[in-house]
This record gives C-alpha cells, structure tokens and sequence, in this order.
C-alpha cells in the first residue's frame, strides 16, 4: 500500500505544479489585494477540491463526467467566469494606471474564498479527473470510498501548500511588485492569461 499512496502522491504532485488558471486566479488576486487575499483564494481553492472530492465519493461527479450536456454547461458557465475574471482584472488595472501616483488605495475584488472556490467549482475537468484517473491510483487494500477520501485529502493538502508557498515566494518579491510599472505588466499579464485559459476551457474537447 506504501508503494501505492507514493507513486500517488508523485502523481498529484505534478498535476498540482503545473501552472493552470488556479495560479492566474491566486496571481491576481496577490497584485490587487496583497498576501493575505491571495491566501484565502488559495483555501476557497483547496475547498472547491474537497466539494468535488465528496461529491466523487457520493457517485455524483461521475454522472456529470458521463453527462455530455452537463458537462458542456458547466464547462462554459466556468470558462465564461475566468474570462470574466481576466477582464476584470484588465479593467482595475487601467483603473490603477489612472489613479495617482502617490496612492495606495487598493481596489475592492470580492470575497477571495469566493473567487477561489466557484472558479475551483466550475472546474469540469476536475470532475472527469476525480472520476477517471484518481480511481487508478487508489491503494487496491483500502475499500473504495476510503481510498478516494485519502487522495483527495492528499491532493487538497499539495494544493493549499504549493499555492501558499507561491504566495509567500510573491509577497517576499513585494519590494519589486510595488513598482508601478511592474504592477502594471503583470496585471495585464494576469488578465490576458485568465482570458486565454478561460478561452482554452471553452474550446477544449471533452
């Protein structure tokens, strides 16, 4: 079983390192609001895996992974709300640009826990994840339902600490973050990326 869980445990690893819109969403949120947004981001995150995480132990992601319409409904309500997010971000960024100089003001995002956890939530792909590869990693002694919880688990825990430890790597970087100039490039980054992941999802097949 120890083989199992660590050859799992790689797994998740690397799906969890490669950079993806939870990134962008947690990236925003640092530049507009400052670490401690960025981090409640990253737990509404870790909380969308755990709801989808249930909802796989329960059977009910596995009908939506198998439900064509479903899947393609929720699949466009979250890539609209990424494209949502990207042009939001581009629009309080001109609107940072055009503020004065001297001025610290930060502009108001929403609930970060929010943001983290609908974005996470509207995640199809996850579901057909949790419903089709999580299983093929599951330590064969456990019972079933058991097995997924652990992974989850597993995968909630790598989520919160490799978004968190961005965040830190982010807020040690402030000093260079503050500039003016760099805020605004990476801004535009910020929302030119969300809308490109947002129009990725959309377009994807399956």
């Amino acid at each position: 079983m120890l083989t199992h869980l660590v050859a799992a445990l790689g797994v998740l690893g690397l799906l969890t390192i490669v950079p993806g819109p939870d990134m962008a969403v947690v990236t925003r949120r640092a530049l507009m609001a400052g670490p401690g947004d960025a981090l409640r981001t990253v737990a509404g995150i870790a909380t969308g895996l755990l709801l989808w995480g249930a909802l796989t132990v329960a059977g009910l992601a596995s009908v939506l992974a198998a439900s064509p319409g479903a899947y393609l409904a929720v699949k466009l309500i979250g890539a609209g709300y990424l494209v949502f997010l990207g042009a939001q971000a581009l629009w309080q960024n001109r609107s940072a640009a055009q503020a004065p100089a001297d001025s610290d003001a930060r502009p108001t995002t929403g609930s970060p826990w929010r943001t983290g956890l609908v974005g996470n939530v509207l995640n199809p792909k996850i579901a057909v994840f949790y419903t089709g590869l999580l299983p093929t990693l599951a330590p064969p002694r456990l019972p079933a339902a058991l097995a997924m919880t652990l992974l989850v688990l597993l995968h909630a825990v790598l989520t919160l600490a490799w978004l968190s430890g961005y965040v830190l790597l982010l807020a040690r970087a402030g000093h260079v973050l503050r500039h003016p100039r760099t805020r605004r490039a990476l801004g535009r980054t910020t929302g030119v990326v969300l809308i490109g992941f947002g129009l990725m999802v959309a377009t994807s097949a399956g």
